[in-house]
């Protein structure tokens, strides 16, 4: 069983960049997928969450209307799109996958079963 986070990278303020989380081991259409990020010296924050089945998505204030998660299931992969990025969204970011109902992109890191492994973004402004 394991997440696969990639797509990080270096990019100006302003831009955009994708994440994308795939698993192996499970299929991420029954479990909820949410995006973490840690910035240096900060505590670990949720920015976006997306549920199991009809794929309902939630997102912290701070990414609202920037970012958007979406499901692919022929390819077991989960995507974050982050437009309009800022150099306060620089940070590491992980996908963690949970069997628990999820509704909201602030749940707690505890709730969650399986980790990717991280993946940069640095957004230069």
């Amino acid at each position: 069983v394991q997440l696969q986070a990639s797509g990080g990278g270096l990019v100006q303020a302003g831009g955009s960049l994708r994440l994308s989380c795939t698993a192996s081991g499970f299929n991420l259409d029954y479990y909820a997928i949410s995006w973490f990020r840690q910035a240096p010296g900060k505590e670990c924050e949720g920015v976006a969450c997306i549920s199991s089945g009809v794929g309902s998505t939630y997102y912290a204030d701070s990414v609202k209307g920037r970012f958007t998660s979406s499901r692919d299931d022929a390819k077991n992969t989960i995507y974050l799109q982050m437009n309009s990025l800022k150099s306060e969204d620089t940070a590491v970011y992980y996908c963690a996958a949970s069997q628990r109902v999820i509704t909201s992109a602030l749940a707690t890191t505890s709730m969650y079963d399986y980790w990717g492994q991280g993946t940069e973004v640095t957004v230069s402004s």
